[in-house]
């Protein structure tokens, strides 16, 4: 399981996403119900960005804005990076750590086609190198 693709398969490649103009305490509410850390923000079939609970933490608590009052569009973050699923994960790894995000949006001829999150790259990274050492432990034995 080392390209995106094979994380997506295992994992279910629902997308979840909600419109720029909605109010940020609905995107809350969906993150909620479907236990999830993050939304694609959608304009029609456009990726517009993303929205977090840590934007929503950020942006709307933190500064005492009204979570009905704001528009998922002044909080999301616009133009989030993105990955293919032929992407590694190990890349994807390095990707979120050095520009410190928690969720890759997953694009394929235009379209979203999955989000991954950091936990996902952690669980993915950790089972390939489980893999190899179990790999490598028969080498010597044998």
């Amino acid at each position: 399981m080392r390209q995106v693709r094979h994380l997506l398969e295992g994992k279910g490649s629902d997308v979840y996403a909600i419109a720029p103009d909605a109010p940020v305490l609905e995107a809350i509410r969906q993150m909620a119900e479907r236990r999830v850390g993050a939304l694609v923000v959608m304009e029609g079939d456009r990726l517009a960005g993303i929205v977090s609970e840590r934007d929503y933490a950020r942006k709307v608590i933190l500064q005492g804005r009204s979570s009905a009052q704001t528009a998922v569009s002044d909080i999301m973050s616009a133009a989030p990076l993105t990955v293919s699923p032929e992407t590694d994960v190990f890349d994807c790894m390095r990707l979120c750590t050095d520009r410190r995000v928690r969720h890759l949006p997953v694009i394929e001829h235009q379209r979203v086609v999955g989000v991954i999150s950091i936990g996902d790259l952690v669980k993915a990274v950790i089972d390939v190198q489980a893999e190899q050492i179990e790999q490598l432990q028969r080498y010597i034995t044998s």
